[in-house]
């Protein structure tokens, strides 16, 4: 089997990352996405994370956009892709299904 016939995987911190996004709607910054996960991402390794989503396609990045002259370096903005949502759809029904298997 080839790399990419594989069946995509999602980490449980990237189905964190994904869910965080998908929530919020809107795009998040690295920290920003450690600061409101309660805990449950590290600083140290949400950027490996992040990176390895955009080479799977489940995210987008972009440099954050100012309106005047600040001075402040822009941060990278993370949104999740359509595919990403996709992907975090079928990955909760599929979770879902088989919680409900395992309780039966």
């Amino acid at each position: 089997m080839k790399p990419s016939e594989r069946p995509l995987t999602l980490s449980a911190v990237e189905h964190i990352v994904l869910d965080m996004l998908a929530a919020k709607g809107d795009r998040m910054y690295g920290l920003e996405l450690v600061a409101e996960s309660g805990g449950r991402l590290k600083r140290g390794t949400v950027y490996v994370t992040l990176g390895r989503m955009i080479q799977k396609g489940l995210l987008e990045a972009e440099a954050e956009k100012f309106t005047d002259d600040s001075g402040l370096v822009p941060r990278r903005m993370y949104r999740a892709t359509s595919y990403g949502l996709r992907v975090l759809r079928v990955w909760t029904v599929a979770t879902e299904s088989l919680a409900w298997e395992a309780g039966s």
